[in-house]
């Protein structure tokens, strides 16, 4: 099998990282490499242009960047590669979030970033090793048995539910 690529984690400030970690340690689970980095898209948008722009030699095959209030960061990536990119909006204090979901979203023709929830980072690398696992049967036979998981811990806690009602 080829060498799987790569998942850049990128956040616009250190402080993401608590909510951030999430993804890293599932993509840990997918066996997926990630390299995580702070850029930020207003205070070393050059940095952060370069990185895109050579991510796909240097092996990546998604971007995920988790960035609040005007969460320009995953646009401004987009813009700069071909590779998928996925935006993480972060809750922030002032409008919970709100702010970061609309910037990640609401992107120009041509410019698309996939969007999971506000602080839903560990759905961002999800949905990283879904687009990589369409060339990676290995990887998609992953996702299927953590699909099958999720599915056996609902159908417990049905049996669990149900029986506690039968108590009733």
């Amino acid at each position: 099998m080829a060498e799987r690529k790569k998942v850049a984690v990128i956040m616009g400030s250190d402080s993401d990282f608590p909510v951030v970690s999430a993804a890293v340690k599932k993509l840990k689970t997918f066996e997926i490499p990630a390299e995580v980095h702070v850029f930020s898209a207003h205070r070393t948008p050059e940095e952060a242009a370069a990185f895109a722009k050579n991510a796909a030699s240097e092996g990546f095959g998604v971007l995920i960047a988790a960035a609040g209030m005007a969460a320009h960061l995953a646009g401004v990536l987009a813009s700069y590669t071909t590779l998928p990119v996925i935006g993480i909006p972060m809750k922030s204090a002032a409008l919970e979030g709100l702010d970061a979901l609309l910037a990640t979203v609401q992107m120009p023709g041509g410019i698309p970033v996939a969007t999971v929830a506000i602080n839903g980072a560990e759905n961002a690398a999800v949905l990283a090793a879904q687009i990589l696992a369409v060339g990676d049967a290995e990887l998609a036979e992953k996702l299927a048995e953590m699909k099958r998981q999720m599915r056996e811990k609902v159908a417990k806690k049905d049996a669990a539910v149900r029986a506690q009602a039968e108590q009733l």
